[in-house]
């Protein structure tokens, strides 16, 4: 996430997968000397040590991944391969034709985002649910599905594109923490949600 708060740069599209500038948030993937395999996919990244230490440690306890449909669209649907190597669901209104049916790799969720957490805790057992995608991260904080928030934060001000905080409501919502892993080009930033009542 860029200082101003943006996951993207304005325009995103399949084209532009991260929107202008965008590219800027994710250079810290390529600025370092250790190598970390994404889960489920053929990219290595060549990150810092104390990057690299970090994002093993989510992957090992990672268990399951939620996104949502205009995400998944942008990605192209990662090329038919999850991109943590995880059971992924995908919230959306329609299922595109193309990737339903047996022996896809995603499972879509037409009851929303509730409906796609309590399906992605099930298969995930005892390890946890990643949430990623703008829309569905703020549709998990708002029902108070969220338990921690992991912010990589990038030195940029991108001015516009992607919000990660936006339509919230009206409630603070309080966090504490957080626990901060500084690395070369990026903050990596944990906040443990705390939920009221």
């Amino acid at each position: 996430m860029s200082l101003d708060g943006f996951i993207a740069g304005p325009n995103d599209s399949p084209e532009l997968p991260l929107g202008e500038g965008g590219e800027r948030l994710f250079e810290w993937y390529s600025s370092g000397e250790t190598e970390y395999e994404l889960p489920g996919t053929d990219m290595v990244f060549k990150i810092s040590p104390q990057s690299a230490d970090l994002l093993r440690e989510v992957e090992r306890t990672m268990g399951a991944f939620v996104t949502g449909r205009r995400t998944f669209d942008i990605a192209n649907g990662w090329g038919g391969r999850p991109p943590l190597g995880v059971p992924t669901f995908v919230v959306t209104h329609t299922v595109p034709e193309e990737w339903a049916g047996e022996g896809s790799p995603f499972t879509f969720v037409t009851d929303g985002v509730e409906g796609a957490v309590e399906q992605a805790k099930r298969a995930a057992g005892d390890r946890g649910v990643a949430v990623g995608a703008a829309s569905i991260a703020q549709q998990c904080i708002e029902a108070g599905l969220l338990d921690e928030i992991h912010v990589n934060l990038v030195p940029v001000l991108l001015g516009g594109g992607v919000r990660l905080f936006e339509h919230l409501g009206t409630a603070p919502i309080r966090l504490e923490g957080p626990r901060v892993v500084e690395a070369p080009g990026v903050t990596h930033l944990t906040f443990h949600v705390v939920k009221e009542g």
